[in-house]
């Protein structure tokens, strides 16, 4: 697979800035394309609204209360740093529930902690399988995913991104691209 990578900001709160990334071989302006974490909204609102919602809460929670800590996040790595959400905990709050029970919540969303304070969103979707590479809902993304993560680490040793304010958030140009 090849083609464009470049950063876009989603949203800042108290602990957390988040940010996702654009794939694109037609470099778009930024301001009106898509990144890969929108469409997941975007698809995830028509087809699972619930689960999606209990993630985004989980991402609120983290941004506001929490910031980006190791445990609020799935360890599903592979040949990267690619995360999953929601958390494993299903019983701590946010929780996710389903006829009235408390229910894991199997909408996976991929993600690149960087640090406490700065994480990159993904893509995801519904996972079946123990593992996510034999999974064909996620697989995909989840590759991706860790392949997004190296490209990301690999623009930081380059200083294609930096971190400014004490490590609380990044900087790099809007039009920095990177290929993959």
């Amino acid at each position: 697979m090849n083609g464009i990578v470049r950063l876009k900001h989603i949203a800042d709160y108290q602990k957390v800035s988040y940010y996702s990334v654009i794939l694109d071989k037609d470099e778009e302006p930024i301001e009106t394309a898509d990144s890969i974490f929108e469409h997941f909204v975007k698809q995830q609102t028509i087809d699972n609204p619930e689960k999606l919602n209990h993630i985004l809460s989980w991402l609120a929670e983290i941004g506001n209360k929490y910031g980006a800590q190791d445990r609020y996040f799935r360890n599903e790595q592979n040949e990267g740093e690619a995360m999953g959400l929601p958390p494993y905990a299903m019983g701590r709050p946010p929780v996710f529930t389903e006829d009235g029970e408390t229910a894991p919540n199997n909408l996976r969303l991929y993600c690149h902690r960087m640090n406490q304070n700065v994480v990159v969103l993904f893509n995801g979707s519904i996972k079946t399988e123990a593992q996510a590479q034999e999974c064909p809902n996620v697989k995909t993304h989840f590759l991706l995913a860790n392949q997004l993560t190296n490209i990301i680490d690999q623009a930081f040793q380059e200083k294609d991104i930096k971190w400014i304010d004490e490590d609380t958030d990044i900087d790099y140009d809007n039009d920095m691209i990177l290929y993959y």
